[in-house]
């Protein structure tokens, strides 16, 4: 009896550390993501597009905006280094691994000096260091998404992969946060010179933390087990675009509508207050902060409610919701009134929650633990690129030529559409399998039609 309660203490003790680790980590690494959109929003285009905005303002805005899509170009090859390395060499590496290589980029972005000071080498530095953000991006999520789904128990896996997704909206509320203090207590002047420096540098900090916490985390039991079967070497990637190239497709059809809402949320609906509707630049943060922690809480929610209802379920719910309320947000953010801008957002959330919390433990169910790492990763990549990448550029060309804002909700809507397509091609049957089969691990023995068998 002593020794069963020790051990599941022990599990208790391991689980936590894990859920702590997935957490911490992707929650600074979207800090380090969130940053740099709200910096696209407010400073980027003075500071390194000036002379795009000489003529034309809004060009300049729009290809701040650009320089946030650019990196997510870059995301499926940090997705396919980190995933044929995580395949191999473990789920753990790659996580302190992507970790640094954002913090690096994200501190090197608060020392850059502005194209006033050195010209065009400004942008294209920037540019330089927002790519080895998206490489960096791109690994880190599928590590820390089957960190916490292969440590699960089988009836908790949507919950457990939560952990990782609540670290966007809490990177936001962290970013957003930051950023509030800052444009509050600083001048315009002192902002634009030096305060937006602060958030970029801070990034230091928090990626020694994620560092000490992820370093403390065990190597998932997942692929320790099948790193016991394996007898010989595998190559997962020419194994995953061999075999599962219809599940990575799903994968990215899934995402793409949540990424795009969501960077709607994280950046351009206080853009568009601000510098549209006439807010002040701490009202359209405060609503900001308020959908983070909406997002946060659904997130929380879709995780919990995946494991009673089914993680299809949960998604299709939220996406039904995202689509129903796309377009009616915008009459109420177009009021300009700090509420109902509020409400507009918040309400948003509610079908982000659902059609993100439970994303971790469906693309674990979708791919065998041989490719998973490779598979998950690359399909959030091209998913990210499909929806977020150029999201709020597109938004801003669409309000350029229609002037109507609910075009932009149309446009999310339409992008459901598909997601949502995307999450009802995904069969129920591998709602709940096993994450690792009987004879896994020993590739090198299966036939093509063994083998085929695995993918969707």
């Amino acid at each position: 009896m002593t020794t069963t309660t020790t051990s599941n203490a022990r599990m208790r003790s391991e689980e936590r550390r894990v859920l702590a680790g997935t957490l911490v980590g992707t929650t600074i690494e979207w800090y380090d993501f969130f940053i740099y959109a709200q910096a696209a929003a407010f400073v980027l285009a003075p500071l390194f597009f000036e002379p795009l905005g000489e003529d034309n303002a809004g060009l300049a805005q729009i290809v701040s905006w650009a320089s946030v899509g650019i990196s997510f170009l870059f995301r499926p090859l940090g997705a396919i280094i980190a995933g044929h390395l995580g395949d191999k060499y473990g789920r753990k590496l790659m996580l302190v691994v992507t970790l640094i290589g954002m913090g690096v980029a994200t501190a090197g972005i608060g020392l850059l000096p502005t194209y006033s000071a050195i010209g065009v080498g400004a942008p294209i530095m920037l540019i330089l260091l927002r790519v080895l953000q998206g490489f960096s991006a791109g690994g880190e999520w599928g590590g820390a998404a089957l960190m916490a789904v292969e440590h699960a128990p089988k009836n908790r896996r949507s919950f457990f992969g939560s952990y990782p997704q609540i670290g966007v909206p809490l990177g936001m509320i962290l970013a957003t946060a930051f950023m509030f203090i800052i444009t509050t207590y600083l001048t315009e002047e002192q902002f634009l010179v030096w305060g937006w420096r602060i958030p970029f540098l801070s990034s230091a900090v928090l990626i020694l933390i994620g560092y000490l916490i992820r370093r403390a985390v065990a190597e998932s039991p997942v692929f320790t087990e099948m790193q016991k079967r394996r007898t010989d070497s595998s190559a997962p990637l020419g194994q995953l675009f061999r075999y599962h190239k219809r599940p990575v497709i799903l994968a990215a059809l899934i995402f793409a509508a949540n990424n795009a809402a969501g960077y709607l949320v994280i950046a351009f609906f206080a853009s568009y207050g601000a510098n549209v509707l006439g807010m002040s630049r701490s009202a359209t943060l405060t609503a900001s902060i308020v959908g983070g922690v909406g997002w946060f809480v659904f997130t929380l929610f879709g995780g919990w409610i995946g494991d009673k209802i089914g993680k299809r379920n949960t998604f299709i719910i939220g996406y039904l919701w995202i689509i129903a309320w796309a377009v009616p947000m915008w009459f109420l953010i177009d009021t300009a009134s700090l509420p109902l801008f509020t409400i507009a957002i918040l309400f948003l959330t509610v079908g982000l929650g659902p059609s993100y919390g439970p994303q971790s433990a469906l693309y674990a169910e979708m791919f065998p633990a041989s490719v998973r790492y490779s598979g998950v990763s690359i399909g959030y990549a091209l998913g990210s690129i499909i929806g977020g990448a150029f999201a709020p550029m597109i938004s801003e060309m669409i309000l350029d030529v229609t002037g109507k804002s609910w075009m932009i909700g149309l446009y999310i809507a339409l992008l459901s559409v598909v997601s949502l397509i995307g999450v009802l091609l995904v069969p129920k049957s591998i709602e709940g399998r096993e994450l690792l089969d009987e004879d896994e691990g020993d590739i090198t023995v299966k036939d093509d039609a063994e083998v085929s068998s695995t993918a969707l």
